[in-house]
């Protein structure tokens, strides 16, 4: 089965893979999620490293489960003919309310059939104000006429 687009990647497939994977994750559906990725795909996401669907699908569920209000914003830096580069942010609050936005890049790098095969994500987190939150649309995919990172100032 294939998961398209495919590589090689044009730029236009690539802004699509990265749109794709930003609705996927903001379902917050982990079964869903995992689907997108090799059955052997290689993770590292901040200090974890993860082999495997299997293991993407618990991680998933063990991160929505603390990280609570989850809104993903991403945005592609620059790709190849298989890989592409994203830089992202998230809010979310712990389960006192406390909100954060999370800054990241991540590196995938896909197989044929339009997996992703390997992902490295670098991650911080920074505690900030509820005043200060910029993603307020209602849980699941970001609406088209919300304003991306860049026109954000993010």
């Amino acid at each position: 089965m294939t998961r398209m687009p495919v590589p090689p990647f044009s730029y236009d497939d690539a802004v699509k893979k990265v749109r794709m994977a930003e609705d996927a994750w903001n379902s917050r559906d982990p079964e869903k999620v995992a689907l997108a990725y090799s059955a052997d795909t290689k993770w590292r996401n901040r200090s974890e490293f993860l082999n495997g669907r299997d293991e993407v699908r618990d991680f998933l569920t063990r991160k929505w489960t603390v990280e609570n209000g989850y809104r993903l914003i991403k945005e592609i830096w620059a790709h190849s003919d298989t890989r592409i580069a994203v830089r992202f942010c998230y809010e979310y609050h712990d389960a006192k309310s406390n909100w954060f936005r999370a800054y990241g890049n991540e590196n995938w790098e896909f197989d044929a059939a339009g997996y992703m095969a390997v992902r490295h994500a670098s991650i911080n987190d920074v505690a900030i104000a509820e005043a200060e939150r910029l993603f307020h649309w209602p849980q699941g995919p970001r609406p088209k006429v919300h304003k991306g990172l860049s026109e954000l100032g993010l």
